[in-house]
């Protein structure tokens, strides 16, 4: 299946966080919070502005990238989980 983002989204796969603390710990599904660092998979044309002029994203295909923990929306497709955010929830590229 083929996602095309609108305007200035972005699609995301989270990526998975360790389920062992730094200790060796193994820590319950309870205890998981939502990813806030993913891989960018596919991103819109960028948002029109008042002038009528499409602003370019500032991300591109394959960038890790950090966002805020509750701006993006969750889908799953195929039975995979991914986050659609806006450009404005991304707040890094991880380099």
């Amino acid at each position: 299946m083929d996602i095309k983002p609108l305007d200035d989204r972005v699609l995301i796969e989270p990526m998975s966080k360790e389920e062992k603390t730094k200790s060796g710990i193994v820590l319950p599904d309870t205890t998981e919070e939502k990813p806030e660092q993913g891989r960018v998979i596919a991103i819109g044309p960028g948002r029109i502005n008042n002038n009528g002029n499409r602003i370019p994203m500032n991300i591109k295909i394959g960038d890790t990238v950090l966002f805020t923990k509750y701006g993006p929306s969750e889908i799953k497709i195929d039975n995979k989980v991914y986050l659609i955010a806006k450009e404005e929830d991304i707040l890094a590229i991880i380099e």
